[in-house]
C-alpha cells in the first residue's frame, strides 16, 4: 500500500509540477506574443519607412508624358463607277455595272498619357515607344509642375523603348541597375501616373523574369511583377530597394486594369537601346534568318537529345546568314558563343542584342552529333518588314496597291478568319481594272502561292513578272474567283 501510496504521491507531485508549468506558460504566453507582435510591427514600420524613403528620392525623377498625333482611319462608302442610277435609263445603268464599295480615309486627333523617368541631369528621358511613336507633339511635366516640349531622340518598336529629351539642366535623375542580377521574390516599387493620378507609388515583388512569347513585342524578355500597374504607368520605372531602375513598366494582363500581373522591360536591354538611339537615332540588331521553336521532352528524344533544352530550327531562310554558314532544318541550337541556349526566345533575344556583322559561334546538334557553325550576323529587318512590309504596298506598275489585312479591315469587309492582302486602290485604265480588280477585294493567292501579307505578296508578284502573268485567287465578300493579270516582264 505504501508503495502504491508513495507511487500515487509521486504521480500527484508530477501532475502538480506539469500543471504549474502549463499555468505559467499560459500566463506568460500573452506577454511573449505581445513582444513578438511589437517586433513584427517594428519590422513592418521599418519596411514602410524604407519604401517611403525610396519613393521620396525617386519621385522627382519620374515625369508625366503626354503625346498627340493625327490618326488616319479607314472607312468604306459606295460609289457608282459608271454614272448615277438616278440619271438617264436605270436599266442601262445596271447593264453598265453595280456600285462598288471603295475604302476611304478620314483623320482624327488622338492623345496618349503615361509616364517616363529622367536618366541624366541634362534632360534625357526613357519611356515606352507606344507613348511617343509617330507623335506630333510630346509634353513632359515634372513634379514641380514645369512643362517642357520634348524632342524624340529615337524609338524602338521591337522592344517598346523610346528616348526623348527636354531642354533643362541640373535635373534629378535615376541610376540604372544591373537587371541581370534581379531575382524572383525581390521587393520592387512602381512609380508612375496611372489614370492621370500623378506620382502614384505601388510595391510588390518580382514574380518572374525572362517572360516571353506574350505577343506584346517582337523582342520580349519581360520582368513580371505583382506591384500594381495600371493604364498610365506605361514608361514609368520599376525600382529596387537601392532606389535604382531595374525595368520600364510597359504592359499588364487584364483589360480592366491591374490584376497583379504586370510586365517591365529589363533595364539592361533598355541601356543597349538607349546607347544606339543616342548615337544614330535607330537600333540595329543581329539576325540569323531562322525560325526557331521550343523543344519538349518527346521531341528532344526523337532528335537524340538528353533533355528539352535548346532551340529547334524549323526553317532556314534562303541566302540568310545562317544558310550561308551551313545551318539546316532540324538543327538544334544548344549554345551561342559558349553560353547555353534553353529556349527559342532566348536564342532570338541573345542574337538581337548583338550588332550586325558580329561573328558568333553556334553549337548545334545535328542527327545526334554536335557541330559548331560560325555565323556572321545580318541586320534584323524592321517590325514592318518582319510583319509583312509597309502598311501599303503593291504592284503600282499594273495599277493597284494592297494593304495588310488588319482585324479592323477583316471585320469591316467580312473577311474574318481569312488570310491575304486587300486591294486599296485601282488606277483607271490599267490592266488591273481591265482584269476586274476593285478596291476592297481580297487577294489570297498569287500563282497558287498563298500570300498573307504585303511582303509575301511582293515576293510572289516579283516571281510572277518573270512568267509574264499572275493568276490571282481573289475574294469579294462571300464570292471567290480567279483573275488572270497580264504583267510586263
Amino acid at each position: 500500500m505504501r508503495t502504491k501510496t508513495a507511487n500515487f504521491g509521486a504521480m500527484r507531485t508530477r501532475y502538480v509540477t506539469i500543471g504549474s508549468l502549463l499555468a505559467a506558460f499560459l500566463l506568460l504566453a500573452p506577454l511573449s506574443a505581445c513582444g513578438q507582435d511589437k517586433e513584427s510591427i517594428a519590422a513592418l514600420r521599418q519596411m514602410g519607412k524604407a519604401f517611403a524613403s525610396i519613393a521620396e528620392k525617386a519621385s522627382p525623377s519620374v515625369v508625366s508624358v503626354k503625346s498627340e498625333r493625327t490618326v488616319t482611319e479607314d472607312y468604306s462608302t459606295f460609289e457608282f463607277p459608271f454614272g448615277s442610277p438616278f440619271e438617264g435609263d436605270i436599266f442601262e445603268f445596271f447593264r453598265r455595272g453595280a456600285p462598288q464599295e471603295v475604302p476611304k480615309q478620314r483623320k482624327s486627333f488622338r492623345t496618349a498619357q503615361g509616364s517616363g523617368f529622367i536618366i541624366s541631369a541634362d534632360g534625357y528621358i526613357m519611356t515606352n515607344n507606344h507613348m511617343v511613336e509617330k507623335a506630333e507633339s510630346v509634353k513632359i511635366e515634372l513634379t514641380d509642375k514645369r512643362t517642357f516640349t520634348a524632342k524624340v531622340i529615337g524609338t524602338d518598336p521591337d522592344s517598346d523603348v523610346a528616348v526623348v529629351k527636354i531642354d533643362a539642366k541640373n535635373l534629378p535623375y535615376l541610376k540604372l541597375a544591373n537587371s541581370d542580377t534581379l531575382e524572383v521574390g525581390e521587393w520592387v516599387l512602381a512609380i508612375g501616373n496611372p489614370l492621370g493620378l500623378s506620382h502614384t507609388v505601388t510595391a510588390g515583388i518580382v514574380s518572374a523574369t525572362g517572360r516571353n512569347d506574350l505577343g506584346l513585342t517582337p523582342i520580349e524578355n519581360f520582368i513580371q511583377t505583382d506591384a500594381a500597374i495600371n493604364f498610365g504607368n506605361s514608361g514609368g520605372p520599376l525600382i529596387n530597394l537601392d532606389g535604382e531602375v531595374v525595368g520600364i513598366n510597359t504592359a499588364i494582363v487584364g483589360a480592366g486594369g491591374n490584376i497583379g500581373i504586370g510586365f517591365a522591360i529589363p533595364v539592361n536591354m533598355a541601356k543597349n537601346i538607349y546607347d544606339q538611339l543616342l548615337k544614330t537615332g535607330t537600333v540595329k540588331r543581329g539576325y540569323l534568318g531562322v525560325l526557331p521553336k521550343d523543344l519538349d521532352v518527346d521531341m528532344a528524344k526523337a532528335l537524340g537529345l538528353k533533355d528539352g533544352k535548346g532551340a529547334l530550327i524549323m526553317m532556314v531562310e534562303e541566302d540568310s546568314p545562317s544558310a550561308k554558314a551551313g545551318m539546316k532544318t532540324y538543327d538544334v541550337v544548344l549554345e551561342v558563343d559558349g553560353k547555353r541556349v534553353e529556349t527559342a526566345a532566348e536564342l532570338r533575344n541573345r542574337v538581337a542584342m548583338m550588332e550586325p556583322g558580329t561573328k558568333v559561334k553556334l553549337r548545334v546538334m545535328r542527327d545526334g552529333k554536335p557541330k559548331t557553325l560560325t555565323v556572321e550576323l545580318g541586320k534584323r529587318p524592321s517590325r514592318d518588314e518582319m510583319a509583312g512590309g509597309a502598311s501599303e504596298s503593291g504592284a503600282k506598275d499594273v495599277g493597284f496597291t494592297v494593304v495588310n489585312l488588319s482585324e479592323d479591315l477583316a471585320s469591316r469587309y467580312g473577311y474574318e478568319g481569312e488570310s491575304g492582302v486587300m486591294i486599296r486602290s485601282v488606277e483607271s485604265g490599267t490592266e488591273a481594272q481591265k482584269a476586274g480588280l476593285v478596291p476592297g477585294m481580297l487577294i489570297k493567292e498569287v500563282n497558287r502561292e498563298q500570300v498573307s501579307n504585303t511582303r509575301e505578296f511582293n515576293q510572289a508578284m516579283a516571281k510572277a513578272k518573270k512568267k509574264g502573268s499572275a493568276l490571282l485567287l481573289v475574294k469579294r465578300r462571300q464570292y471567290t474567283d480567279m483573275v488572270l493579270l497580264p504583267l510586263k516582264k
